[in-house]
Order: C-alpha cells, then structure tokens, then sequence
C-alpha cells in the first residue's frame, strides 16, 4: 500500500490525495519543505531505498522524483551518496563562497563563480526541455541509466570532440549534476580502490576540494605558479591522483604549461595514477582558442570534469565526465546511490540546445558579452586603483588584483559587503595560509555591463580606508 504521509529528515510531509502520479505529489511536498523552510538547507534526505519503503513504492520514483528536484535547483547531489537540501539561489557548482554578508541582493556583485544570471537563455532551455518531455518515447520513462541515454551522448560526445579535442566514444561519458557531483564520486570510486591521499591545487576551488574530503580522502596541496600545477611537488608525496585545473587555474588564473602538461601526464604513467581534470572556465578565452584537453593526450589516464555551471546556469545542474575504458566497469558495478545525476528531460534538453546550434550561439554571445566587461573591469582598476596589479591571462570570468603588502584584504571584503559590493580574498581558496598575501578574486559574470567603473569606485574608496587595518585610518599611497 502507497503511503500518503512520509517522515523525511524528521518532517511529517503530506503527499496529497492519490489522484495524481506518486512521483508527482513527492515532488510537490519536497519542493513545499524546501520553499517553505520546513527542510532547510543542508537537510540530508534518506536514501532512496529506505524512503521507497517508507512509501510502498518502486525506488525509481524517489530517485527519479531526487533527480528531477536536483535539475530544478532544490536539492544537491553533490555530497557523497547523500542528497542534500539546497540553498535557494546560485547551486554550488563553482560557485561564490561568501563570508556572512547581508541577505539581499549585493548592489555590484564581484563575487567569483557567477555567470551572467540574466543572460541564461531561458525561452530557448524552456522550448528544448518541453520538446525533451513530449518527445521522450513512453518506453523510456521508466527509469535513468548512469551513462544516459545513447542519442544525448553522442551529442555530448561530438561536442567534446569538436571543441575540447577529447579523444573517446559516446559509451564513455558520464552525466553527473555538476563538477562537484563528478569529483564527489570519483573520489568514493579512488578511496573504495585503496587510495588515501589526493593532491590538489593550493590555492583551488573549496567545493571540490571538500568533495574529496568527504570521501575519505586526506588532501595534499600542491603549489601553482605562473605555469600552473607544481608538478614536480607531486613525487614528494605518496600520492596517485590529483585534481588540477589546466585550462584555467582557479583562482590565479593561469593556463598550465605545455611542459607541465606533458610532466603531468608522464608522472601519471610513472605512479600508474589518475588525473581529475577540472575543465574549469574552458569555453571562455578571450585572445585564442582554448588550449586542447589533457584527456584528449591521455585518455587511460585523464577523466575530464566538465559542466554548464558557467557557460548557461548553475541552477541547470548539469555535467559530464569522460572516463577511461578501465573505470567504465567498475562505476558500473558500485551501488545505484553512487550514480546521481541529471534527469533524462535535463539531458536530453542540453542535447538538443547542442544540436539545434543554440547552445555554441549563446557562448559565442557571451564571449563578447564577457571579453567586453573585462576590458571595462581592467580600465576601471588601472584608472582608480593605479597602484595594484592585475593578473590573469585573458579568459575566464575573474581576476586576481594584487594590492601593496600589508593590506587588510579580510577587513576589505568586509566594508565592501557593508557598501553592497561582494568580492573575495584569495586567501579564502587556500588550504595553506599566506599572511604575507594580499590579493582578490574579483568576479565580473554577473556584473552588470557599464556598472564596472561604479563598483571599482566603491572598492577603490573601501580599500583606502580599510586597507590599512583596525582603526580606519587612511592608507598611504605615496
């Protein structure tokens, strides 16, 4: 017998009276307690299995109900094997990790990890996920297959290949919920194989970072320069995986070396080790193309991450992975709550966004949209704030701006928040603390074009009163 009330994370929800589909009503209740604030954010739901009990029902309606909420941006799959309430709001995929900061909206966001939100291209999405829906054959609603279904693969697929050179076949890509979904279960499947330890890049993203963590894994971070990843630092410890970000290191938002790339891959050969490659800001390169993916150099030893998190939204929720033929088996052998991901309408709506052309058109848009605030960005700062120094090279939708030592890049961020202006210290991406640093990450995907010099004033005036620390006195510059 279906059950029309369920305990969920210690909530009574009320699925509604039997006349409409089981999976319909506990859509509706979870979206309910999430909106509501009954299953605040971070709840963890029960697992699948147990609340397929609970209910009396087939498990395919709870983790198809978890995965369409997941898509919708409700909830978060990115942790471990639990499902998570999300904050409502940017999803957590690369996204800004802020200090506690007023609740609305920030007048001038700079914060890091944001694309243009009000560019998302919603009528087109809206008109590929409705096709999506009516034009799924009904033998094919019955259930998600880990790697997707074979159409919206080989679109994937060809896309990766045309623009990210990656050198495999439809049968090796994986849909995952996001970056931090695919690191999430990468590291469960390194840590169930024997590994202990991964590197990472200091300083790099927090959210994969501690989606490694979560599975068991002990970070070691691994300094980045000006040619990206330290490879030569990995042989000082025992380790046999990293997660890098050659592309575009964030945040010091450097390209790796073709000499480190090659070091790289030959120290995976030497250890019989697995790159994570982070595919992190690819598609966005103002002054060339993108450099090739280091899968496509080796493919036995690299796994691609990539995700739509920056390029259309993070709420969209979607992602991939490109796996080496060795690792296809043993996903395929893990329990059922290690393959989160994306709802088959999701996927098959990125599919056709891809083949349709929409898809390229919109980041050929926002390429200039982007290479145009950048260049305003960088104005701005040279005229206000002539005594910094801005680095990163000319892709991605951030900055890293270097202020004299001594400056209080903590009580910044603070008094810019006070003025509604969201920026970061880099020290916030750092396993390792560097008191001697004193830089941002400023972010310019979600500033507004033709604000850039307004929100640079704000910032400039903030930093000269406290740049210089307690009391508020003025800074020098001269």
């Amino acid at each position: 017998m279906i059950e029309s009330i369920v305990n969920v994370a210690g909530l009574t929800l009320d699925l509604g009276s039997p006349g409409q589909p089981l999976i319909r009503r506990l859509m509706a209740a979870l979206r309910d307690g999430v909106r509501d604030g009954r299953l605040p954010a971070g709840t963890a739901l029960p697992p699948s299995r147990t609340l397929a009990t609970e209910l009396g029902c087939s498990r395919w309606v709870v983790t198809e109900a978890y995965g369409q909420l997941v898509a919708e941006g409700y909830l978060n799959a990115a942790q471990g094997s639990v499902t998570t309430v999300r904050a409502l709001g940017v999803a957590d995929d690369h996204g800004p990790t802020r200090r506690s900061q007023p609740d609305r909206r920030p007048r001038f966001d700079l914060a890091p990890g944001v694309p243009d939100l009000a560019a998302f291209p919603r009528a087109r999405w809206a008109d590929c996920y409705r096709r999506a829906v009516l034009e799924r054959e009904t033998g094919l609603l019955g259930g998600r297959s880990l790697l997707s279904t074979i159409d919206a693969r080989s679109v994937i697929t060809d896309y990766l290949v045309r623009t990210r050179q990656i050198r495999e076949d439809p049968s090796q890509l994986n849909l995952s919920s996001g970056a931090t979904d695919a690191v999430g279960w990468l590291a469960r499947l390194l840590s169930a194989g024997g590994h202990r330890r991964i590197a990472v890049e200091d300083p790099s993203w927090p959210g994969l970072r501690d989606a490694a963590r979560r599975a068991g894994l002990q970070l070691v971070p691994i300094e980045v320069d000006g040619d990206g990843l330290r490879v030569d630092q990995l042989d000082d410890h025992r380790v046999r995986a990293v997660i890098c970000t050659p592309a575009h290191q964030f945040p010091t938002g450097v390209a790796m070396s073709a000499d480190r790339r090659l070091a790289l891959i030959d120290w995976a050969h030497r250890v019989d080790g697995l790159i994570i490659e982070d595919d992190y800001d690819a598609e966005f390169r103002y002054d060339r193309r993108p450099v090739a993916s280091l899968q496509g150099m080796a493919p036995d030893r690299v796994v691609l991450v990539g995700s739509v998190s920056k390029t259309l939204s993070p709420a969209v929720g979607l992602g991939w992975t490109v796996l080496p033929q060795q690792l296809i088996m043993r996903i395929l052998s893990e329990d059922l709550e290690l393959r989160t991901g994306p709802s088959t309408f999701t996927i098959d709506a990125m599919a056709a966004m891809i083949s349709g052309g929409w898809y390229e058109r919109h980041l050929r848009a926002m390429r200039l949209t982007y290479r145009r605030r950048r260049e305003a960005l960088l104005a701005a700062l040279l005229e206000l704030l002539p005594e910094a120094t801005v680095r990163g090279m000319p892709a991605g939708l951030h900055v890293v701006v270097d202020l004299p030592a001594g400056t209080d890049v903590e009580n910044i961020v603070d008094q810019a928040a006070r003025r509604e202006v969201a920026v970061a210290g880099i020290g916030r991406y750092r396993l390792r603390s560097d008191p001697a640093e004193s830089s941002l990450v400023l972010g310019f995907g979600n500033l507004r074009s033709g604000r850039e010099r307004d929100a640079v004033e704000i910032l400039a005036a903030v930093i000269s009163t406290a740049g210089s620390g307690a009391g508020g006195r003025d800074r020098s510059r001269g």
